[in-house]
């Protein structure tokens, strides 16, 4: 009898343990050249977002009397730990990580229920929080410098570990989008604005190589299989035809589509997190919509929206709206 009402069942192989390790593999290039540019601090950010993540996703497990090792071996805390990490400056002080990371694991995640359960992207939730809650070491980023001329990796380490209040002051500028956004507001002409030396060939120095590197993981994680095609591609699509329209009506006032494409989060945002399993919508056509939204809203975002970026902030509002994606978007059952 069950036999009967039963669908037969191929497993393919793929376990959330591996997609999540082939995440962060797919991260690595991307990271890697990030401390060759903007010094070692990065690194440090990641290992003390990925300490403070597992801390908090063990305490968290242990009290709601779940298997330590089952759940903390799907390695989602430590995706979630690299992608906040990628987040914020390089220059943040240990306690911008470890608020971070516990809004992320604790609230984000577990109060919905953990992982599968979860509405919103863990990460890009920690991060909006730290932005709200400590706006002002969240636009200080180091200058750009490729191998020897990097930013002093000790005088990072000293802005990191030291107490509130007690912050040095290091050299540190504005990402190409905040240097754009504030150089606009006073009335100065886009063109003009990126003739200055934080601007490169495609978006910002440094930034460029990094996100090339992003859209190399990122492609090799379709390759693999490991994410669907179509939040990507509708994401970039997007983002890429919004900002060239934008162009072509007023050039002076609106950049390039090249530069918004390889500029900021929007290539870590379309293939690292907005393509998050559990927060993004299921079903093909959903999956179209969600990325063409989030794109839509990065691009509004950035234009005229209070943050230079405005990643975290798409992703969050797409998140809301996937159940509705979901079953609008339903595909009809055969036979029906």
């Amino acid at each position: 009898m069950l036999a009967d009402i039963a669908p037969p069942h191929w497993h393919t192989g793929s376990t959330v343990s591996g997609a999540m390790s082939a995440v962060c593999l797919a991260l690595l290039p991307g990271l890697l050249c990030y401390a060759c540019w903007f010094g070692g601090g990065i690194l440090v950010q990641c290992l003390l977002a990925l300490l403070f993540a597992l801390l908090t996703e063990f305490a968290l497990l242990r009290l709601r009397g779940l298997e330590v090792r089952l759940y903390l071996g799907d390695n989602s805390a430590p995706v979630t730990a690299l992608l906040f990490a990628l987040c914020i400056p390089p220059l943040s002080p240990w306690w911008v990580s470890l608020a971070g990371m516990v809004f992320a694991i604790a609230i984000a995640k577990h109060l919905f229920g953990g992982i599968g359960h979860n509405i919103f992207n863990p990460a890009m939730a920690g991060y909006i929080f730290v932005l709200v809650c400590f706006p002002g070491q969240m636009y200080a980023w180091p200058l750009p410098g490729l191998f020897s001329a990097a930013p002093d990796t000790a005088g990072q380490l000293y802005s990191i570990f030291s107490l509130p209040g007690t912050q040095p002051d290091i050299v540190s500028g504005a990402t190409p989008l905040t240097e754009l956004k504030n150089r606009l507001e006073m009335m100065e002409m886009a063109p003009e604005i990126m003739t200055s030396p934080v601007f490169g060939r495609l978006s910002g120095v440094g930034w460029e190589w990094c996100n090339a590197l992003f859209l190399l993981g990122g492609l090799c994680l379709l390759w693999r299989g490991v994410i669907r095609w179509q939040i990507p591609v509708a994401v970039l699509l997007t983002v890429f035809i919004g900002s060239a329209a934008l162009h072509w009506y007023d050039p002076s006032q609106y950049a390039p589509a090249l530069f918004h494409s390889f500029a900021g989060a929007t290539i870590l945002c379309a293939f690292f997190v907005a393509t998050d399993p559990v927060s993004a919508a299921a079903t093909r056509r959903g999956r179209i919509v969600y990325g063409v939204l989030i794109g839509a809203l990065l691009c509004l975002l950035r234009n005229w929206g209070a943050w230079p970026d405005g990643a975290a902030v798409a992703v969050l509002t797409a998140n809301v709206l996937v159940p509705l994606l979901d079953v609008s978007t339903r595909p009809r059952v055969f036979g029906r």
